[in-house]
Order: C-alpha cells, then sequence, then structure tokens
C-alpha cells in the first residue's frame, strides 16, 4: 500500500513549480526538468511540457514565444485522509521538533486535531540499539541542534566545545560538511573540519549529545570542499571482507543493510555465497561491527584480523552471559 500517490512524484514536482508562474519560457523548462526530473528526464520531459504535438496541454504558446500556464491559479496539494494520519503520527516523533520550531508543530497540530494518527511510537520495540539515546526533548540540545544544521547549509564556520568519546574536553572552529542520524544509536551526528588559521586541520566526527556550546562566528567557509575528499582521508586501510551466505534471505539483507558503504562483490556460482569488500570510517568500526554481528551465522568476518578477533571476543561474551544467565527460571 503505497501513502503518497504518485502523482505528488518527481513528475508532479516538476509541473508544479512551472505552473507556479504565470509566464516561463522553454530554458526554464528544460533547466527544471533537468534539476527536479531524473537523470533520462531531460530526454522526453520537457515535450509533455512544451506545447507540440503530444504534450500534455499545461501550456500555450504566447505571439512573442513565452509559454503560458492554460490555468488561473497554480496547482495546490490535497492531502487524503491516510496522508493526514501518517503526517499526524510523524508530529508525535521527539526528533521533528529539531527541525520545527513550537510554533509551526501546534498549528499543524491545530489543523490534524480531528485526525487519528497513523500509528504510535509505543507499537514499535526497537532492537540492537543503545539505550543512551539523545535528548530530543532538551532545549539546549534543540538549539545546538539548530545552529549545526544552519552552519551545514550554509558553510559556515562555528566555535563548538565538547567533549570526546573519551571524556576530553575538546574546542575549536570547526565547518560542518554533514549531519547524519545513526539508527543504532538513535543520535545525530556531524562530520566536519577542525579549522586552524582558516586552514584544514584534520577531519573529525562531533556527536550532537555532546556539545556544550556552539557559536556562529558569522564566517562562511569559502574554500570548496568535496564529502569524496572528507571520506577518503577517514576510511580503513583494509577493508572487512565479509562472506555472505544466502539462507534466510541474507544476501539481501546485507545489501539493503549496507547499501550506503563502498563495497566490492564477488558472487560464488557454486555455493551462492558473496565475498564482500566492505570499506568503513574507522571511527565507525564498534558500530560497523555490532550491524555485522546482527546477521548472526548468516555471515563470516575473514579479515582484518583485528575485526575478527573483536568479533570472536563479543560472540564469546554473549555465550558467556548467556550460560550465566539464561538458564535462570522465573519463580
Amino acid at each position: 500500500m503505497n501513502i503518497f500517490s504518485e502523482i505528488y512524484g518527481a513528475y508532479f514536482r516538476t509541473a508544479a513549480k512551472l505552473l507556479k508562474n504565470e509566464i516561463t519560457d522553454e530554458k526554464t523548462v528544460r533547466e527544471t526538468v533537468q534539476q527536479e526530473g531524473f537523470r533520462d528526464s531531460v530526454l522526453f520531459l520537457p515535450q509533455k511540457l512544451i506545447p507540440g504535438d503530444d504534450d500534455w496541454g499545461l501550456f500555450s504558446r504566447t505571439p512573442d514565444g513565452k509559454l503560458k500556464r492554460i490555468t488561473k491559479v497554480s496547482p495546490v496539494n490535497v492531502l487524503t485522509k491516510l496522508q493526514k494520519m501518517w503526517l499526524k503520527a510523524k508530529l508525535s516523533d521527539p526528533r521533528i521538533r529539531l527541525f520545527m520550531d513550537e510554533k509551526t508543530l501546534s498549528e499543524l497540530n491545530d489543523r490534524l486535531a480531528d485526525v487519528s494518527p497513523l500509528y504510535k511510537n509505543e507499537h514499535f520495540r526497537y532492537t540492537d540499539r543503545f539505550s543512551d539515546s539523545d535528548d530530543f526533548y532538551n532545549e539546549n540540545y534543540i538549539k545546538n541542534f539548530r545552529i549545526a544544521l544552519d552552519a551545514v547549509k550554509n558553510r559556515k564556520i562555528v566555535y563548538i566545545e565538547f567533549f570526546s568519546g573519551h571524556g576530553n574536553r575538546v574546542s575549536g572552529k570547526f565547518v560542518m560538511l554533514k549531519m547524519e542520524y545513526s539508527p543504532k544509536n538513535d543520535k545525530f551526528r556531524a562530520y566536519c573540519y577542525l579549522l586552524r588559521h582558516d586552514k584544514i586541520k584534520k577531519s573529525g566526527i562531533i556527536n550532537i549529545g555532546r556539545i556544550t556550546n556552539i557559536i556562529d562566528t558569522g564566517r562562511v567557509f569559502r574554500t570548496p570542499v568535496s564529502m569524496d575528499d572528507y571520506f577518503s582521508s577517514r576510511k580503513c586501510s583494509s577493508p572487512a571482507v565479509i562472506i555472505v551466505k544466502p539462507e534466510r534471505n541474507g544476501v539481501e539483507r546485507f545489501m539493503l543493510e549496507f547499501a550506503s558503504y563502498e563495497k566490492h562483490t564477488v558472487r560464488d556460482l557454486e555455493t551462492g555465497q558473496y565475498r564482500v569488500e566492505l570499506w568503513y570510517d574507522n571511527q565507525d568500526e564498534t558500530e560497523l561491527l555490532i550491524r555485522l554481528l546482527s546477521f548472526g551465522p548468516v555471515i563470516e568476518i575473514l579479515g582484518p584480523q583485528s575485526l575478527r578477533e573483536q568479533a570472536k571476543f563479543r560472540i564469546k561474551r554473549q555465550a558467556e552471559l548467556l550460560a550465566k544467565y539464561g538458564g535462570e527460571k522465573d519463580v
């Protein structure tokens, strides 16, 4: 079941954006299709929008060669009942407060007052997740998050004070590149560069929950930066080598879980097993290990040796805990 109708997909958004203006031109149409559509949309979508033999009839040609929309007003999005129920459910997610102010949230709740949520948070039970989640209700956390998000969007230089994973107090000027949510940790973190005299010194990752103070310096970092260069500087020297077995849809689940990772995959035609070389950020090694172990006997970690030894230690520890507490019965 699709919650959102396909009419609100890429082609609808492209046409709606063009129809916002009463008058447009062919150049704008082609540029908008290239920006809003898919890679191959430029091959056929402009012909559907520009008046011709096989167009959709959304524009007419003016005497001076411009394009005029045939509608009196621009398109409006009409939400279905199911969409409203989904939106009402999302409003109960504390993370939404990071992106919306209280006034906007209050207005949305008022408009959806007579709508039942599609689901409730207590309907979900999360496994393999750390218990020390970020406090998304904390006002100071929300303030820090919004300043960091604005810094990412506008490449602003910010002064940050925070505690490292080892409890050390760290401070300095940073340029924020990207923010990311970790489902395993239930935390937000930011990829950034530490600056010295307005030049990049080293790369790093800062958990938003560890920030004690963040100040916008009012300055923009204008040196071009590339996320590819950033991740290359932090990539492990040797990839994790994994054997993935086809049992229990292991291959499909593994590829979906690690879809965002750089990897090289080879299939054994006789066994149906896959040998995967997985590159990862050195700082994310523990999280990677936890995600790998969640697959159980469906995978085998071949290397590097340090990662394999860590996996063996964790499995042995789990077996010891199971032997110690697993046999106990409730009285």
